[in-house]
């Protein structure tokens, strides 16, 4: 098979699907090594870019995900229901990050660190998809492990864990505040799924 027709389908794959896709699987698809079958993404991903194409393809660990340009995001959500924007509180903060930094990492590690209780954040990070369960601690009562996921990765920009940036780059905790509480709306940092345009209105703050 052509390079080119390759392009073609993951394009069509991609664009189908309308939220991330495993490279594991991209490559069964075109029956292509995941070695080889990156270097083809990179290729698509910098030719995207180069042309300034409304969409471009977004890398998240070991998947893909077509989604719109940024800067084209008022535009696109012309065709969006209206929607209230989402923010992270500062103890939603505080805790994403200790999850981001210190994964895998248990409800009362996460407690101890803050020194409040975090149930009701916890929650309601897992609710907005941006923490998970990552497995158990193999220590008496086996308590859950969180992580972050892959919507985590989307939504911030962020290809892989291993680019986030280091801890000592941020400044001051108000700075981080501020850096950190962004609109939860992926469509605002150029990350809308072509075919994922209309939602229920969320509430206002985690």
């Amino acid at each position: 098979m052509e390079i080119r027709e390759i392009q073609s389908i993951l394009e069509a794959v991609l664009f189908a699907a309308g939220d991330a896709v495993e490279l594991e699987k991209l490559a069964d698809i075109v029956d292509v090594d995941k070695k080889s079958l990156r270097e083809i993404l990179k290729k698509m991903m910098d030719s995207y870019n180069f042309e300034r194409r409304g969409i471009h393809i977004i890398q998240m660990e070991d998947a893909y995900q077509m989604c719109t340009r940024g800067e084209y995001h008022d535009y696109v959500a012309m065709l969006a229901e209206p929607r209230r924007k989402q923010s992270l509180s500062n103890a939603a903060i505080e805790v994403l990050a200790i999850v981001a930094y210190k994964q895998p990492v248990t409800r009362s590690a996460i407690e101890h660190i803050r020194g409040v209780n975090c149930d009701y954040v916890v929650n309601r990070l897992m609710e907005r998809n941006l923490i998970e369960e990552k497995g158990r601690l193999d220590a008496p009562g086996r308590p859950i492990l969180f992580g972050t996921t892959q919507e985590f990765l989307r939504i911030f920009g962020i290809p892989s864990l291993a680019d986030l940036p280091e801890f000592e780059t941020f400044g001051t905790p108000e700075d981080e505040g501020e850096q950190i509480s962004m609109e939860l709306e992926a469509e605002q940092i150029g990350m809308l799924p072509p075919m994922n345009l209309q939602e229920e209105p969320e509430e206002d703050e985690i």
